[in-house]
């Protein structure tokens, strides 16, 4: 008795509000400290960082070399080495035109759709996926035109409401349309087949949280969450949004070019499926019957304008029910075409044991401007949802986005955990800082290439990474005293290593192809990602499972990667292409192409001794170059 009545008062303890998270409160702005030395800082970044950097009895580090600035820019802003055009005196002016060339889109975007769990090619029981490189490059171009980031939010949940937006921007709904679907054996009964359906909500929900808001929502699914303000009945709110949407493929053209189309293509399944049961019957005229259809399935996709026209992956307004097949076993995926549902909360997550239905709404922790959460009448809600977490939950949705892009220029976080800002993340090392960013970030209409400009025009981004003092005392760089020394990621080394043999192919947007293929030559941001089958030459560089939301890369050291250096035919073809021209141009040359220096007398002592005698050899200037394209000074930016 004595242990069920401290359960009891246990679990009547834990029932009380949960505290709210700091970064559920309003952005608290306060002006830049005041700092001894009044002459470092550039912009109003550095005030907070030398402020606390003072405090702690340091120094920033001096200012790194011109050399290394324009490296670190180049790779930042467009994942590619610097180009060989004289650099601007007005550093300003060159972090502009750096942020004006069409590649930054292709860099960023890269960051984005690790977000966003994009995807080229799925298992072939799936729908296809084979135009999503639709959303890729729409992505792409909206980070170039610098979108702001509010739009950015809303056009990717609920393009298909905006009045101004047609069927070719249907692209953008790819962040819900490209989402991880798991198989479900439709033989078997509705019990087991719910349940994949709503671990699928739950996934959709999951990467909306995490990526916008950078809150673990899922967790509520089975209980209220356990440590942040976010109770099952908010869950269920915003699952009922999924379960009211379809993915599918949808054209990006008008009615009057697609409705022709959609009669061919439906005829055309119609026709393919007599051949099939043809197929399954085996009459005795079986190849006449199948030529003779043939003929006119041809003669349809032939003759039928755009029959071939591009399809966005896209949703469409449905509520999916999982029922049981009336005449036989198995179940029937019913979507209600049009129309939206309410989900029932499911007891610890189970839908096989369901409560009251939860009207589709946003988290009560973020009420609107009526002092009630904001409720989702439109169709789904997709747009509603939108607009709340761009409105109601703004300062925490602008946190976040500061927050990753600050962590992609610093190689850490001012809020370490980038997806988890809720009481079981990393509190902030500069509070202050974030939020000042934050403010002024939705004053500047919520620019992404503002936020950029801000921090690569400070003091602090410009520090040199080598301070003795700072790394003994502050190991972590928590007080960003100096700049990390950082690992590029997979697809900026592969891209320096064909731009250094001259082979890169920069052709922008379109389907993507296999890294392993040889003669795929374009950035790595257009190399095929797969969720059933990742490529090797991905998987042993730490690329990530496009199947689920990655917040950062994470960095190993393995002997598989050494290998891939010393004997991958990919490092082996780009080397013999910078040993030819190494060769023609010399050592002095080739430094300066790859590193943009001049070899140290040492540098030059030991390819000498290395060449010696073997000037004019190619396979020897093939070594010799290899020796350069697997070093650490192509691997890491100061």
């Amino acid at each position: 008795m004595l242990l069920a009545s401290a359960g009891m008062a246990l679990a009547k303890k834990d029932e009380g509000p949960k505290p709210l998270p700091w970064s559920f409160a309003p952005l608290k702005r306060v002006a830049p400290p005041q700092v001894k030395d009044a002459a470092w800082p550039q912009t109003r970044i550095d005030y907070f960082i030398l402020a606390k950097i003072e405090a702690a009895g340091l120094k920033p580090a001096p200012r790194a070399e011109e050399r290394v600035l324009r490296r670190r820019l180049a790779f930042d802003l467009t994942g590619l080495p610097p180009s060989d055009a004289p650099a601007k005196s007005d550093w300003s002016e060159e972090v502009r035109l750096t942020l004006a060339n069409p590649h930054y889109g292709e860099r960023w975007a890269r960051h984005w759709l690790d977000l966003a769990r994009y995807v080229d090619q799925t298992p072939n029981w799936l729908d296809s996926t084979k135009y999503s490189y639709l959303y890729r490059d729409w992505v792409v171009q909206a980070l170039n035109e610098d979108m702001p980031y509010d739009r950015f939010v809303v056009r990717q949940l609920a393009t298909d409401y905006l009045p101004e937006c047609g069927p070719q921007d249907r692209v953008a709904l790819g962040f819900i349309g490209l989402s991880p679907t798991y198989f479900k054996e439709l033989q078997l009964p509705p019990e087991i087949i719910k349940t994949t359906v709503a671990d699928e909500w739950e996934e959709h929900v999951d990467a909306v949280g995490r990526t916008f808001l950078g809150l673990t929502l899922a967790c509520a699914r089975c209980h209220d969450h356990k440590s942040d303000p976010v109770t099952a009945q908010d869950y269920y709110a915003l699952a009922g949004v999924f379960a009211s949407v379809k993915l599918s493929e949808v054209p990006i053209v008008g009615d009057d070019l697609w409705k022709p189309v959609e009669k061919a293509r439906n005829e055309v399944a119609a026709l393919e499926k007599r051949i099939a049961d043809l197929k399954k019957k085996k009459p005795k005229d079986l190849a006449e019957q199948t030529k003779a259809l043939e003929v006119k399935i041809a003669a349809l996709k032939t003759t039928t304008p755009h029959y071939n026209m591009e399809m966005a992956n896209a949703v469409e307004e449905a509520a999916l029910f999982v029922v049981k097949k009336e005449k036989e076993h198995g179940t029937k995926l019913d979507y209600k075409m049009g129309m939206a549902r309410d989900l029932e909360l499911m007891k610890r997550g189970d839908p096989n044991d369901l409560g009251a239905a939860v009207p589709r709404r946003f988290l009560s922790a973020f009420p609107s401007k009526t002092g009630l959460p904001r409720r989702f009448t439109t169709g789904s809600g997709r747009l509603e949802l939108a607009q709340a977490i761009v409105e109601d939950a703004a300062p925490l949705t602008a946190r976040v986005i500061v927050n990753r892009v600050w962590k992609h220029h610093f190689g850490r976080g001012l809020v370490d955990t980038p997806s988890e800002f809720g009481n079981l993340g990393e509190a902030p090392t500069h509070p202050e800082l974030l939020d000042d960013l934050a403010g002024r970030f939705m004053e500047h209409g919520w620019s992404i290439k503002w936020l950029h400009r801000e921090i690569l025009n400070s003091a602090t981004w410009q520090q040199s990474s080598v301070a003795a003092d700072s790394e003994k005392r502050d190991p972590e760089n928590k007080l960003y005293s100096r700049m990390l020394r950082r690992r590029l990621d997979w697809e900026s080394w592969r891209d320096a290593i064909l731009t250094a043999a001259g082979s890169l192919d920069l052709k922008m947007g379109g389907p993507a192809a296999s890294v392993s293929d040889a003669k795929n030559l374009r950035r790595s941001l257009y190399g095929a990602s797969d969720r059933q089958d990742m490529d090797p030459m991905l998987r042993i560089h730490d690329v990530p499972d496009p199947g689920a939301h990655n917040p950062w890369r994470t960095e190993t050291i393995t002997p598989l990667q050494g290998l891939f250096a010393l004997n991958s035919p990919f490092m082996q073809q780009q080397a013999e292409m910078t040993g030819k021209w190494a060769m023609q141009h010399g050592v002095a040359a080739v430094y300066t192409r790859l590193f943009g220096r001049e070899p140290t007398a040492h540098e030059a002592a030991v390819a000498e001794a290395f060449l010696n005698g073997h000037e004019t050899d190619a396979v020897t200037w093939a070594q010799y170059a290899q020796a350069l394209l697997a070093g650490n000074e192509m691997l890491f930016v100061d």
